[in-house]
């Protein structure tokens, strides 16, 4: 299927089992929009029953750079800036990210395995992607960044809950407070990463890792997958909800900054 704007540049590819969806904005580092949330979202619903393995990837030098910049126009008229959000209101805002959450949330549900492929930069949207994932499997150059508070924001994409589950709470916190850039060595050693690789194997890694997943029985499979994530889960829709009301208060103080004062 191709990409268009209109589809938040995703595009998709499946072969037997495997299904590939692919960020195809590479001379934009793969910036993130409303439009690319919701393809994602429709993707998941409309996943074919014999799909058992999801690898999300960027095109050309990066995984995802994060929000498109156009974005955080608090400009109310901007359609998917912050400031459409925020004249939403407390309940229509939430809605909104609930539905671009969606886009995430799926890439854990069970019957599949996702695993994210990551070379360049995963910031920001683009770090909340790969960590919806599975799993992730990273080039030598990759790097992960969590900035939302550094900018005056929150993660609100589901990254919380995925970022606590992968590295543990401490490091969650610092990662998430400080909004510092971590490199894939450290991704290895933390649990960010499942693995780290010249660029130039990634591929090969990737597809490996895919013929080990579909090796086992495909029932005995789903049931083992589903009985991990059950050890690991937290209350996912309990946080995203936080997410939700934490971004919409975060929206208004940004709002209310970054408008020229009057009187």
């Amino acid at each position: 299927m191709s990409g268009d704007p209109a589809r938040g540049w995703v595009t998709t590819a499946q072969d037997g089992p495997v299904l590939t969806v692919t960020l195809d904005r590479a001379d934009q580092l793969n910036a993130q929009v409303p439009a690319t949330w919701h393809t994602l979202a429709a993707i998941g619903e409309e996943l074919p029953d014999e799909v058992r393995v999801v690898v999300v990837r960027g095109a050309g030098r990066a995984f995802s750079a994060g929000l498109d910049r156009s974005l955080f126009s608090t400009d109310p008229g901007l359609p998917g800036g912050l400031g459409e959000l925020v004249g939403l209101g407390p309940e229509g805002a939430q809605e909104r990210i609930r539905g671009y959450q969606a886009g995430f949330r799926w890439l854990r549900r069970p019957g599949i395995v996702s695993v994210a492929v990551v070379q360049g930069h995963a910031i920001g949207a683009g770090a909340q992607l790969a960590l919806a994932c599975d799993l992730r499997v990273c080039a030598e150059e990759a790097t992960f960044a969590l900035p939302e508070a550094v900018l005056g924001l929150v993660p609100d994409l589901t990254g919380t809950s995925t970022l606590v589950q992968a590295v543990g709470y401490s490091r969650a916190l610092e990662m998430c407070l400080t909004g510092r850039r971590v490199g894939a060595a450290e991704a290895h050693a933390t649990g960010l990463a499942n693995a780290v690789v010249p660029a130039a194997d990634l591929d090969r890694t990737v597809a490996e890792l895919v013929g080990a997943i579909l090796g086992p029985d495909v029932r005995a499979s789903r049931e083992t997958a589903e009985l991990v994530r059950r050890a690991a889960a937290t209350d996912t829709e309990g946080q995203d909800a936080a997410e939700r009301a934490a971004q919409h208060r975060r929206l208004v103080a940004f709002a209310e900054q970054a408008s020229p004062s009057t009187g």
